[in-house]
């Protein structure tokens, strides 16, 4: 792909929006991106053409099945946030990686590292809202959260192939979402403490 600015702009969109993708789900951006480049709809660096292979894709689909069923159980999901604290970060790295094409692979090794950094944070916060999920519902309402999550990485990787500014849009979104929320809780808990 050329390196005009807004190539690059594009790319980086897309890196961006599937790095934090994979901070709710890793095999879902994967396997999305796979599907895409074997689709012609995404670009993705030579290096990383295996992803819309046969192998990988039965690899990744399977994957994604597995990681979204098992996340809907009470504690197995406490067992996979544990295991994706490595796998997550690692697989924002690839899938950023692949889509950052009009950069060197020098430039683009580099911003995938920060991306995968800023997935292990989406990831971290994520777990923290599962744990509290836990603790106020008994894991009752970890199901729910599973499928908010799932919605929310589907739309994130489908905005990032299809329409990067659009996923850009709407991280800021869920950024806003986020503070909000958490503004209101800290302001609950501020109140319902004893002075």
């Amino acid at each position: 792909m050329e390196s005009t600015p807004l190539n690059v702009l594009l790319a980086l969109s897309a890196g961006v929006g599937l790095a934090a993708a994979t901070g709710f789900r890793a095999f879902l951006p994967l396997f999305s991106l796979g599907v895409a480049a074997r689709l012609g709809w995404a670009a993705v660096r030579p290096s990383e053409q295996f992803l819309a292979g046969d192998l990988a894709l039965i690899a990744l689909g399977t994957a994604t099945v597995v990681e979204l069923l098992a996340d809907k159980i009470p504690v197995v999901d406490h067992a996979l946030d544990t295991i994706a604290t490595v796998l997550r970060p690692v697989a924002a790295w690839a899938v950023s990686f692949g889509v950052l094409t009009p950069l060197g692979p020098e430039w683009a090794g580099a911003l995938a590292t920060l991306l995968a950094g800023g997935a292990l944070g989406v990831h971290t916060l994520k777990a923290h809202a599962r744990l509290g999920s836990t603790v106020t519902s008994a894991g009752l309402a970890n199901p729910l959260v599973s499928l908010i999550e799932d919605v929310v990485a589907f739309l994130l990787t489908l905005a990032a192939i299809l329409a990067p500014i659009l996923a850009l849009l709407f991280l800021a979104l869920l950024a806003w979402l986020a503070v909000k929320v958490l503004r209101k809780l800290s302001g609950a808990t501020r109140s319902s403490t004893p002075a």
